[in-house]
């Protein structure tokens, strides 16, 4: 039988993120005028989880994480926000 481990992290989209600049300069030539919250700017780190055998298997906008990691709902208020909740998941090493 198959078993699987799980990952479970807030992503931030945020263009001044670690190797981010680089990675938009390679695929768009137009990549300083991308907003900074662009959802683009999470796939080097998500291509990071990937190389380590992670596969993304859900990924969810949220409001806001409080100091305590605890998820902001905003309820019929709308909100803006860059947080996204991840899951991941990879075959579980024997």
């Amino acid at each position: 039988m198959e078993k699987w481990e799980y990952l479970t992290e807030f992503v931030f989209a945020d263009i001044e993120n670690e190797g981010v600049k680089a990675f938009l300069q390679e695929r768009s030539p137009n990549w300083k005028n991308l907003p900074k919250y662009v959802p683009q700017t999470m796939i080097p780190h998500l291509n990071t989880l990937g190389e380590r055998g992670w596969e993304l298997v859900h990924m969810e906008p949220v409001a806001g994480v409080g100091k305590n990691n605890d998820v902001w709902f905003t309820g019929t208020n709308s909100s803006w926000s860059n947080v996204y909740f991840c899951v991941f998941k990879r075959r579980k090493q024997e």
